[in-house]
């Protein structure tokens, strides 16, 4: 059951989130919301934040959009936009049969003129994240039932004010409207609606709408933050099928397209498409091993194979220590898991020993609820889908390959020849924006200082004279990783710096990281730098990163950042790549060999030179 309003003041206060970070948020709008203010607090709770939220005064989004509002606008880190259509137009939303066609078009024109100069105006004066609740369409259309049988009805209209909001946020970049009539029809118009409070004060939106609209504002802020989970563990019994399955035997599990087993079929079908989305799915089940695979490869009413699960601990043992083997198989953090169960005993043993594992309750007697309760749950949302997430699970399996391959091998030299490692590394462009982007918003155990940056950011890095932006992608024997790392450089002068430097967990242990490094140490030769400088923001996720740069060379200053003097001897990148490829500063056949760098003189360029791995 959902939380009451009072319990959620009482458990946000300040006592209860002083030591939390801040998250600061501007809210501009042309109608009153306050009251959404602890919701955006429980939220922000969630994730370990601490919203602060600053109001703009109420219908004055268009002089602090367009006029300016530094005060509102200069520190903040995401901007929350409502602009009500009948306090924008009254004649669109109320009198609009009122209006003949050509009023109707001027009027149309003038409202989505002012979207773009107030969208333009927040975008002037900050490169914050923009989330701005879109129109709702009206319940009861100006023309009735006659509303759908034109191009130009009431509906029509309003829903192409929506399509026109959505490409300008586009255009922006870091921009994204909220579906209000999604909310709208999840809470139902009886408890969306506050008719009384709209015509006291011009508070529309009852508190079960305003709860709803900050917990869909917060799956972007949970995903621009890096919050976002990757894996959802899955107990199999009354989870997956209905029935236990070593008692009800493979034939007595309910599961099929039709009644009673079609809750579960159903739910499946939703875990496929979250798998497809690029979350990762792990078993973490008490059970015989033989008899959960044995449904896996026989049952004709299973939507789910092997090939998609990516780990599975069936035992006998208690789920948290499975769990944390699950994170440990598959190389992640314990807080990317969301767990799964039907038993309130299994939720409760994982909330109190591993927190920070995110849980799903999946009641049996409800089990007609559970899709719904697994896609509306938001842990795994992302802004925007990459090459790399649809292909997760194919990705995650070549690596299970790799590390057969590593036990089989014997020595580290004969498995990384094996591997036949081929390295990409290009300046970003509008194809790897949004992945590297989207790593440093996911990527934190090989972060050096996890920085959370949008497509709107790296486009800027990538635009500037003095910033450079690079994505490094991988390919091996067993197929393409995709883009896999990332770093950001500034220039200031003879002096560069390391601002971002990440590497997918996938591909850690590779030497991938010495090969990114090194193009870096390129870069900034080339540029004329004669230092280069690396930090290290210590957070929970990436203290093995901490010796990182000392580990290559790099002298620890007096104020905890390391600088490696560039006049002299570069690190090496270790021999164990059959070929880089990088556009930096290739040879003439478009390819650079590694073993090392070889600074030639003659022309008094810095060219990379390597041999191959054998």
């Amino acid at each position: 059951m959902h939380k009451t309003y009072a319990q959620i003041q009482a458990e946000t206060g300040e006592k209860q989130l002083a030591a939390l970070p801040p998250l600061q948020l501007t809210v501009l709008r042309n109608v009153m919301v306050e009251p959404i203010e602890p919701y955006l607090r429980y939220y922000a709770k969630q994730i370990g934040l601490r919203a602060v939220a600053r109001y703009g005064g109420y219908n004055t989004l268009y002089q602090e959009a367009v006029g300016g509002a530094p005060g509102l606008l200069g520190e903040t880190e995401c901007v929350l936009v409502w602009v009500k259509l009948e306090n924008l137009s009254w004649d669109l939303a109320r009198n609009f049969n009122g209006l003949m066609a050509e009023e109707r078009e001027a009027e149309l024109d003038r409202v989505r003129a002012q979207l773009s100069e107030i969208a333009a105006g927040i975008r002037r004066q900050t490169r914050a994240a923009i989330l701005w609740f879109g129109f709702e369409l009206p319940l009861q259309p100006a023309l009735g039932i006659a509303d759908g049988s034109g191009e130009a009805g009431q509906r029509d209209i309003i829903d192409g004010l929506n399509r026109y909001l959505r490409g300008a946020l586009r255009e922006l970049g870091n921009a994204y409207a909220i579906e209000m009539n999604a909310i709208l029809g999840r809470v139902g118009a009886n408890a969306f609606y506050d008719a009384r409070y709209w015509h006291m004060g011009r508070a529309p939106y009852g508190r079960e709408a305003l709860r709803e609209m900050a917990f869909e504002a917060f799956k972007y802020v949970r995903a621009l933050k890096g919050r976002r989970r990757k894996c959802l563990a899955l107990d199999c019994d009354n989870v997956l099928w209905g029935g236990i399955v070593g008692e009800d035997g493979l034939s007595g599990i309910k599961l099929g397209k039709t009644h009673p087993g079609s809750a579960y079929w159903e739910f499946q079908q939703e875990v496929l498409e979250l798998h497809r989305r690029g979350v990762l799915l792990a078993l973490c089940s008490k059970n015989n091993e033989a008899d959960v695979w044995e449904v896996f490869d026989r049952h004709p009413g299973m939507l789910l194979r092997r090939e998609h699960i990516a780990a599975a601990r069936i035992n006998w043992e208690d789920k948290a220590a499975n769990l944390r083997r699950i994170a440990s198989d598959l190389n992640l953090g314990i807080d990317s898991l969301v767990f799964a169960d039907d038993s309130e005993f299994e939720i409760q043993l994982v909330r109190e020993m591993i927190p920070e594992v995110e849980v799903i309750h999946l009641p049996k007697e409800t089990a007609v609820e559970n899709r719904d309760r697994l896609a509306s749950c938001g842990w795994f949302d992302t802004p925007g889908l990459s090459a790399e997430d649809s292909r997760r699970g194919e990705l995650y399996a070549a690596e299970a390959k790799r590390e057969q391959l590593r036990t089989a091998a014997g020595d580290l030299a004969s498995y990384y020849a094996s591997l036949e490692m081929t390295l990409e590394i290009r300046f970003a462009s509008e194809f790897t924006i949004p992945r590297i982007a989207q790593l440093t918003q996911k990527t934190n155990q090989f972060n050096l200082t996890t920085r959370r940056y949008s497509d709107l950011d790296i486009r800027g890095f990538a635009e500037s004279e003095n910033a450079d932006a690079i994505s490094l992608r991988l390919r091996d024997r067993f197929g393409d990783a995709g883009i896999v790392g990332a770093a950001i450089l500034i220039y200031l002068g003879e002096a560069a710096r390391i601002d971002t430097l990440l590497l997918s967990c996938r591909v850690l242990g590779r030497y991938v990281e010495d090969a990114l490094l090194g193009e870096c140490i390129q870069l900034a030769k080339l540029r004329g730098c004669r230092t280069l400088t690396g930090e290290y923001a210590p957070t929970a996720k990436n203290g093995q990163v901490r010796e990182f740069y000392s580990a290559r060379g790099f002298r620890r200053r007096d104020d905890g950042e390391f600088e490696l003097d560039l006049t002299g001897e570069a690190p090496k990148v270790p021999a164990v790549f059959k070929r880089i490829d990088s556009e930096m500063n290739p040879q003439p056949d478009g390819r650079r060999e590694s073993e090392g760098w070889d600074e030639r003189t003659d022309s008094g360029d810095l060219q990379p030179h390597y041999g191959n791995a054998g």
